[in-house]
């Protein structure tokens, strides 16, 4: 197959955990290796974001990278993109009027509703991972959501109007529906981990005798980092990391890590708190496994991709029961989930962990085992490819509503 990757924030090529770096970012450039490497060819499409960017970057034989020109040649974060999507569109537009490609598989909402506009004068099926969802996020954060207006009624179109939604979770499958999405023009295929280089062997970073808990991910408040620095006062001489934000260097400015660090300092926990700051992706595998637990704390979570890296890597997670961690992390099984957590519950359940050698084991092992049974990139590719196949086989773009975002944007 000839596969078009539209990812307008989300480059592959980025340093992840900035504000707008993350777990897309790693899934779009997992997804198309993986299936690059099952003999197919494939074209990620991203914004150029930065002076100086080639605008063709080739990863290998039948792997490449497309920097297109919408906007500014600079970072513009992802919340303001979507007036410079109708030239992504037009870009692409002309890029497949000589080779349209047989699929497109676009992800995050603005990625959609470019590959829409530009696809659907050439029969060229959509097919739709949204990563987050605008209702969702609304939901939780209210008004402090920088989200477009437009997001919630674009996204419901591109839903309707895509030939197949693959939802990254059963959690996001019940909020599809309710914004008009069919249930059977929807399919789960949840993100992926790199069970090579996140697996219990390999190095280890340096620690101490205190037990270490980790949580990684984006400086931003709806991570749940404060949550976890509130419980280490009630987990006697843990220590925690976190890990992620701005590189180290540039910390001090960053609003988030200067909160977090009152915050470790009011709850007389800061010699116990470090934040890293980005760490490269080679040196997270070894955070990782010198954890006696990973803590996963959201506020929500489409899906959660570092407790799924944890487990790959042994480690057992503590985890909010939202999202795709519901689905993730089997409860008494790979990891703990923890229902309307407050700092009180967190912390009880990670000294009945932490004082529990036997069943961290168990969790280790059990982590492992899902981790390479289900989440492999390997398997992610052959249900991907698997989908892609049943959407060819039944036709093109669902023509009845491919004009809706449009209509959605105006």
């Amino acid at each position: 197959m000839n596969i078009a990757m539209v990812s307008e924030h989300a480059n592959p090529l980025a340093a992840i955990g900035g504000v707008d770096a993350g777990g897309q970012n790693v899934h779009v450039a997992e997804l198309a290796r993986a299936l690059a490497g099952r003999g197919h060819r494939v074209t990620v499409y991203t914004r150029h974001d930065a002076p100086g960017l080639a605008r063709r970057v080739r990863l290998g034989r039948r792997l490449q990278v497309v920097h297109v020109p919408a906007g500014p040649p600079s970072e513009v974060p992802k919340d303001e993109l979507l007036p410079y999507m109708p030239d992504f569109a037009e870009f692409l537009r002309s890029e497949w009027s000589a080779r349209p490609p047989d699929i497109v598989h676009a992800h995050f909402w603005m990625s959609g509703f470019a590959s829409l506009l530009a696809a659907r004068d050439r029969g060229v099926p959509v097919v739709q991972t949204f990563h987050a969802l605008g209702a969702v996020k609304r939901r939780h954060q209210r008004d402090a959501d920088p989200s477009p207006p437009e997001r919630i009624r674009i996204e419901a179109a591109v839903g309707r109007s895509a030939a197949l939604v693959l939802a990254t979770a059963a959690d996001e499958v019940d909020e599809l529906t309710q914004l008009g999405v069919p249930r059977a023009a929807v399919t789960v295929i949840p993100c992926g981990v790199d069970v090579q280089n996140f697996s219990p062997d390999g190095p280890i970073a340096p620690r101490g005798e205190r037990p270490r808990l980790v949580a990684v991910g984006r400086l931003v408040p709806r991570k749940g980092f404060d949550l976890a620095i509130e419980a280490l006062r009630a987990v006697s001489d843990a220590e925690l990391l976190i890990v992620g934000g701005p590189p180290a260097a540039e910390l001090t400015a960053d609003p988030e890590a200067a909160r977090l660090r009152a915050l470790a300092e009011r709850c007389d926990v800061a010699d116990r708190v470090t934040l890293t700051g980005r760490v490269d992706r080679t040196a997270l595998p070894p955070l990782l496994r010198s954890a006696d637990a990973v803590i996963c704390m959201p506020r929500y979570e489409p899906f959660g991709m570092t407790a799924l890296e944890a487990m790959a890597c042994g480690v057992p997670v503590v985890a909010s029961a939202v999202g795709g961690l519901t689905d993730t992390v089997v409860d008494g099984v790979s990891g703990e989930l923890v229902r309307s957590p407050t700092p009180a519950r967190l912390a009880a359940v990670l000294r009945s962990l932490l004082a529990d050698p036997f069943r961290l084991g168990a969790y280790r092992t059990s982590g492992v085992d899902r981790a390479r049974a289900r989440y492999s990139w390997a398997r992610i590719a052959l249900d991907t490819e698997a989908a892609y196949e049943r959407v060819l086989a039944g036709g093109g773009v669902g023509a009845e509503h491919v004009d809706e975002p449009v209509e959605a944007a105006r």
